[in-house]
């Protein structure tokens, strides 16, 4: 058996001679264990006339010496047949290879997410909004006027249209941050609400349900510029038509808790100038006046209404 294994140990190096590198022994040294019986193996096969060449010329000592460095070096893999594979005295002492790779299973793996920013509380610079799509598919009567002083050129007189129906719509578009989207709506919602004032019947107060859940959608989004946009058009909104504060009233729990949070929310500057009052982008102002607002038109369950939703608001009618 040790005849028959050293014998396909020299067939295999016959196939594959470049996986083996020529490694003599050291001056001195032995050769390892069974390398004299494998030169002997090689020697007697018919196999390896090169052998018998180079034993013809030289003396018995020179013979003995290259068929131990030819058995050293059949016994010893060379580095550049790969990563993992180990040498040849081990192989002799019956260990084939390093085995399979490992899995990876104990191998702590982080996914490359992780250390991206969620921004799950930035701005959102291109929300969805119904009132991008209706306008880009050519269904809102306005159009940008072009001119020294650009505005909105309108189609049809505003007061003509279905407030019902487009009065959600702008209001929903005073989320869009980009042009000509973001003037579109805040203009043509200022025109709308200025065209309604003093109508008969009420062209704004049978959209006040409507118009809820975008003015809503607005004040969570807690930038302040789209807040103030928002609370500034439902100022305009009440002074246009008195009759839709009250009609706001059971929509207190909606729009205040919002507000709330913005109640008390001034700088203080010292004796410094505030510019944001006269551009109107003050939030806390701008609260402070929805809120009288809201109780002077509201009737008289407005203000115990704002009290259980604002705890620190006081009456500005009561003495």
């Amino acid at each position: 058996s040790c005849g028959t294994f050293f014998f396909l140990f020299a067939v295999d190096h016959l196939r594959c001679p470049r996986a083996f590198e020529v490694m003599p022994p050291a001056a001195g040294s032995k050769a390892p264990l069974g390398v004299e019986m494998l030169s002997t193996q090689i020697v007697k096969s018919s196999s390896l006339p090169s052998l018998h060449r180079q034993s013809y010329g030289s003396g018995a000592g020179q013979h003995s010496q290259a068929l131990v460095a030819t058995g050293y070096q059949m016994m010893t893999m060379s580095p550049s047949a790969g990563s993992g594979n180990i040498s040849g005295r081990l192989v002799a002492q019956g260990h084939w290879g390093g085995g399979p790779q490992k899995a990876g299973a104990y191998k702590k793996k982080i996914p490359k997410g992780v250390f991206v920013k969620s921004k799950a509380f930035d701005v959102d610079e291109k929300p969805v909004t119904q009132f991008r799509r209706f306008y880009e598919r050519h269904d809102l009567p306005i159009a940008v006027r072009f001119a020294t002083n650009p505005g909105v050129e309108w189609k049809v007189e505003p007061e003509r249209l279905d407030y019902i129906y487009l009065l959600p719509i702008f209001f929903d578009g005073l989320l869009e941050k980009e042009n000509p989207y973001s003037f579109l709506a805040f203009s043509g919602l200022q025109d709308m609400l200025n065209a309604a004032r003093g109508k008969e019947p009420s062209l704004i107060c049978p959209a006040v349900p409507s118009i809820i859940i975008p003015l809503k959608r607005c004040l969570n989004t807690k930038d302040p510029q789209t807040m103030c946009k928002a609370v500034n058009m439902l100022q305009l909104m009440i002074r246009c038509d008195p009759r839709v504060g009250e009609l706001m009233v059971p929509y207190y729990r909606q729009l205040l808790p919002i507000m709330n949070l913005y109640m008390n929310m001034n700088k203080n500057l010292g004796d410094g100038i505030e510019y944001s009052q006269r551009k109107r982008e003050n939030m806390a102002d701008l609260v402070a006046e929805t809120l009288e607002l809201l109780e002077r038109t509201g009737g008289e369950d407005a203000f115990i209404n704002i009290k259980y939703m604002i705890p620190v608001y006081e009456s500005c009618v009561r003495a």
